[in-house]
């Protein structure tokens, strides 16, 4: 078997001093790894970005909005549960992680812990959804419809458990221009965009149009497949506008080039393509792609990214751009230059000169 397909390929060593705790600030002050074509890389920094890009370019940016999707429950034996709020079900229900979830039973109420001046809300979890942990969730408030609403009183930010100093502003663990709740992690290469580069980027004639992909929280955990033609991932909710899909045809027969910030963008864009034949629709629904090396992007010229986790299927997709072993070395390059990694971490710049030829 190709050394591409073993998940045990996609492994590096991380200290744990590298993981970033907090943001850089400001935003755009986060260093930049620009890869360039052949086996060089150069450092920079996001604030420099700009002047890397075209005319004409046209950055993809995901606008979702990270819930405070975390909750505090207690049992009616007065127990400790914690929720983790995913993602909007059938019948007035929700799809969540239960913790403990084998010792709360199906049908079970359980009572949210109220901030101080509120009043206390019930939840019941029902039966499991799929193979996985997932549990339905019934809230009994009506009112609580408005989610978004009930949970920036009730809930916390569910921050990655490597952040373990939580974070000061919340906001930080928002991209600038996110509008549309419903993801449960931060898409985390658009933290960088402050509104000044993004002012910047405007000024040297660098467009942007949005996609929305709630993510979830199976983005950024490792895979548990040997054998990567056997990887199954996650759906996620994903909506792509005819205005964006316009955008982005304009684009290209002007010759400019498609930049997906993140990699959730980039997973929007060809998993939408993907069921399309190849070409970019508007579309509103899951996508379950696995970008893996051997994939043809359709749709993507470069892309904008953190570093991420070992065996993570966010590895596979960057491989799939530049080569795993090239990946891997960068890794290296980046750790030994102390560049941060994960969420709050630093970022690397791929332009299309750089992409494998294959890809």
């Amino acid at each position: 078997m190709n050394q591409d397909n073993h998940l045990s390929s996609y492994d590096y060593t991380l200290p744990e001093e590298a993981i970033a705790q907090a943001p850089a600030e400001p935003r755009h002050s986060a260093r930049l790894l620009c890869v360039e074509p052949g086996t060089g890389w150069r450092d920079a920094t996001m604030a420099q970005w700009p002047a890397l890009l075209r005319p004409g370019d046209l950055l993809i940016l995901n606008d979702t909005r990270v819930l405070k999707a975390r909750l505090k429950a207690r049992r009616a034996s007065g127990g400790l549960v914690e929720l983790l709020v995913l993602e909007p079900h059938r019948n007035n229900t929700w799809l969540g992680l239960v913790k403990p979830g084998q010792r709360v039973r199906p049908g079970e109420w359980l009572r949210i812990q109220p901030p101080p001046g509120q009043p206390p809300v019930a939840v019941q979890v029902l039966g499991r959804h799929g193979d996985g942990g997932t549990r339905l969730l019934r809230f009994a408030n009506p009112e609580l419809e408005a989610m978004e609403q009930f949970l920036n009183t009730y809930g916390e930010l569910p921050l990655p458990p490597y952040i373990r100093s939580g974070c000061q502003d919340e906001q930080r663990y928002q991209t600038t221009y996110a509008r549309r709740p419903g993801a449960v992690a931060a898409p985390t290469a658009g933290l960088h965009l402050s509104r000044e580069l993004r002012r910047r980027l405007e000024a040297a004639g660098v467009a942007s149009a949005a996609i929305t992909l709630h993510v979830g929280l199976g983005t950024f955990q490792p895979l548990q497949t040997e054998d990567l033609s056997q990887v199954q991932l996650h759906s996620e909710r994903v909506e792509i506008s005819p205005a964006t899909v316009s955008a982005v045809g304009r684009t290209k027969a002007q010759g400019g080039r498609v930049l997906a910030v993140g990699t959730t963008s980039c997973r929007a864009l060809e998993g939408v393509a993907a069921r399309h034949g190849g070409q970019l629709q508007p579309h509103s629904g899951a996508v379950d792609l696995c970008i893996r090396p051997g994939f043809r992007f359709q749709v993507m010229d470069g892309l904008l990214t953190n570093f991420h986790l070992p065996r993570s299927s966010l590895l596979l997709l960057v491989s799939a751009l530049i080569g795993r072993q090239r990946l891997l070395t960068l890794y290296q390059e980046a750790l030994a230059h102390g560049y941060r990694f994960y969420s709050f971490g630093d970022a690397m710049w791929i332009p299309p000169e750089a992409v494998l030829s294959g890809a």
